[in-house]
Formats: C-alpha cells, structure tokens, sequence
C-alpha cells in the first residue's frame, strides 16, 4: 500500500502556498524550492549520533510533526545506534544512514536536520545544509574561530534558512526569568555579569595542541578518518583523538572550557546585557580569569566551573543567580517572590521553538547571530588567555585593534573540499 503520509514539502509542492514573511532573504530568491507554513510534518534527518545527538534526536522524535528519515554518522556503531533508535519510534526499519552528510544533505524529501556532531564540523555542515536548502537545528558552538562563526551567519542570510543554536537555556524558563529581570530594570543598572566556564578537571592538559602517535586506521566503514577530521588539518589516526575530553580542548577541533560551558553561559550574559548583535570591547587577565568590558560600562566575569553550570546578573539595585540544579537566588529576596521553577536543562521548549519557526518563517530564540556573537566573546577571552595579554575588540569589524598578531588568530586552516567560508 502506498504511503499516505502528507510530508511538509510534499504539502508546499502540491498545495503552491505563499511564504510567510521571513526572517531573512527568502530562499526563492535565490532557486530554492517555495516552503509554506502548513499544520503538515517536517521531514528531517540527524547529522551526528553522539550522546548530544542521540539526545536531541529523542526530543524531535516525540513531537507528532516530526518525521525522522535518515542519520549520518561517520563511524559505523552510531549510525546502527540511530537506526534502530528511530525505527523503534516509527515500529518499521525505513530509516536510511549515510557515512557522507552531502548525500544526506542531497535527498530533496529532507526539510530540516539536527546537526550534533563535534564541534569542529558544526560551521561545515550547517553552511552545506544552508546550501542544500535545510532548516537546521545545531548544537552549540557553532564554530571554532570567530571567521567561522561569521560565515556560518552570512550563509543563514544568503540563504533564508531557519537556523536555531541548541542554547536551550534561552528557552529553560528560570533561565529566561533571571534575563527578564537584567532587561527590564528590576535589577537596576546592570554592572557586572558572570558567565561559569566548564570546570578546568575536565581539561587536564588545558587548552593544548597535542599531537599523538599514529595507530592504524580502521576501515572506512567502521570509522571514516578523513571525514572525522573534515575541516580540520589532518594527522595520522589515533583513537585518542576520537574521545570527546581530548578533543574539546583541542584547539584544532573546539574551544576547551571557555566554549564548552561559555556557549551557554556566555550566550544568557549577552541576552540580559542587551548585547545579541555586538560583544565586548576589550578583554583583560584579572580577577584570576578573564574580564571583559563592554561599551556600556557592563562588565563580563569568565569565572572558574563547577557543577552546576550557573550565571549570576549584578545590578545597582539586585542580583539573580541561577542554576541546572534549579538554585536560584536573588536580592531582594521580594524578586522571587512566590515563583516556582524546576530543575535541570531540557531541550523540549527549545526544539518546539525550532519546529514552529520553520513553519511560520520565523526567528527563532537563539539564532545564528546572537549565537555567534556569544560563541565570539567566549573564542576572543581564548586568544586573550593563548596570547597572556590585555586586547582591545572592534565588535563591528570583528578585528582587533591594532593588533595583527592576535587578527591571525581570529581563522585556522581549513582542509579542502571543506572551505565553506
């Protein structure tokens, strides 16, 4: 019997519907297919089966306008790990996998992916799949280097897509409280903001560049090595590599634990100040940390990690502190009031997000520009830290000023066919 199933861009192909207004240029303007809004499922496939993605990919299985089709994983256990996840969802075995996500990417029925492999692929694939005409929901941080992270938001323009960051805190309602109360004042004038980084045991060799002896490269099918390393320079194989705290310190591959919580922390410190289209101006070695300053006078505290990952606003006026835990405290104690929150950081409300804005066209709640802008701030106190030396940061050039030697650490080598920027 043939499906009856009503696909999203089976509805836009046969129905012809007008496109609600877009948050940026619309992808016909450009040769893309026209997209409409209907109550109909979004097709989509999943781009990185890790833990993360294994996590998100269960939060857009349990919504009723999702159909999950395909999963890419360049290692072979996470593609089976996929697979049989979202078969067991649907009770048949028609998801496909693919090692290559350009060939996931190229399926005309896909209207949107999840992007959740590692850190070093997330500008890559979200650019490709910008390109291909996919809506995407990408796990933080959206880059490795601050030209990456401008790329990435000039390809979601050129292309109209619908690009959300999995910040989800932005939309973890305690979260988004404690922001509300830097913006409307209750605080009264903001003065200091403290984004938590990730706790520096994770990262014993810290923010390093450490190469390891070769081993011999397993078979394409059971790990591509080429594709692992995609974009980044490429080296001998060693399994090492592979395991998720090495290469989060690694600078080749990600940010160490300035981006790894900060994307987080960072991101609700920029939300509250106001700041989702600039960033800090300078950057200085003090307090134990970095500090950053802002041209509004607001200052930006990288402070030392534990858990649970927090933020805490300063005001003239008060102080919100909040929590994963569910910890909150304010002063006054009369800012709480009798509010009620719960614990942890799901992702449910900020997967919701993404799916009601691909079909109304919509900004979502954390995109790429906000994203970036945080993602940027936390990758600038990086190079503040490599270099041991106070900068000053032009956030409309996205330049240092005056200061060649750190410019060229604002790019790294890009291994072809993987330039996208």
């Amino acid at each position: 019997m043939r499906d009856s199933r009503i696909t999203r861009r089976g509805f836009c192909k046969g129905a012809g519907a007008a496109l609600a207004v877009p948050y940026a240029i619309a992808s016909t303007a450009l040769g893309a297919p026209r997209r409409a809004a209907p109550s109909a499922r979004i097709t989509m496939g999943t781009i990185g089966i890790g833990g993360r993605g294994r996590d998100d990919m269960g939060n857009f299985l349990r919504n009723g306008d999702v159909q999950m089709v395909a999963v890419c994983d360049v290692q072979a256990s996470r593609r089976k790990i996929g697979k049989n996840a979202v078969d067991k969802h649907y009770g048949n075995t028609d998801c496909q996998t693919y090692l290559d996500l350009r060939e996931l990417l190229a399926r005309d029925d896909i209207d949107a992916v999840l992007i959740a492999t590692g850190d070093n692929w997330h500008t890559t694939a979200s650019i490709l799949a910008a390109k291909a005409g996919k809506d995407m929901y990408c796990e933080k941080p959206m880059s490795v280097t601050v030209d990456e992270g401008r790329a990435l938001c000039r390809a979601m323009d050129r292309y109209g897509v619908v690009f959300q960051c999995g910040t989800q805190r932005r939309s973890v309602p305690r979260f988004a409280w404690a922001v509300e109360l830097a913006q409307t004042g209750k605080l009264g004038k903001l003065k200091t903001l403290y984004a938590e980084k990730a706790p520096a045991k994770w990262f014993k060799q810290g923010h390093h560049e450490i190469s390891l002896p070769p081993m011999p490269e397993p078979p394409r099918e059971v790990l591509d090595w080429d594709m692992w390393l995609g974009p980044a320079p490429w080296r001998p194989f060693n399994p090492g590599y592979v395991q998720r705290r090495f290469w989060m310190a690694h600078r080749d591959f990600a940010g160490g634990m300035l981006t790894e919580w900060g994307s987080h922390t960072a991101d609700l410190c920029q939300w509250a100040n106001g700041a989702d289209d600039t960033g800090p101006v300078e950057f200085e070695l003090a307090e134990g940390t970095v500090v950053a300053h802002y041209a509004n006078g607001v200052k930006l505290v990288f402070e030392d990690g534990e858990w649970p990952l927090h933020v805490r606003f300063v005001g003239t006026e008060g102080m919100v502190y909040v929590d994963d835990d569910g910890g909150i405290e304010t002063k006054p104690k009369s800012l709480l009031a009798d509010l009620k929150f719960g614990k942890g950081y799901p992702q449910a409300n900020h997967v919701r997000n993404f799916l009601d804005c691909v079909k109304s066209r919509r900004r979502p709640i954390a995109p790429a520009e906000g994203a970036h802008r945080a993602n940027s701030a936390c990758q600038v106190a990086n190079i503040c830290l490599q270099l041991g030396r106070a900068l000053k940061w032009d956030p409309n050039s996205e330049r240092f000023v005056g200061d060649p030697m750190a410019d060229r650490l604002l790019a790294r080598a890009v291994r072809e066919p993987w330039n996208q920027l």
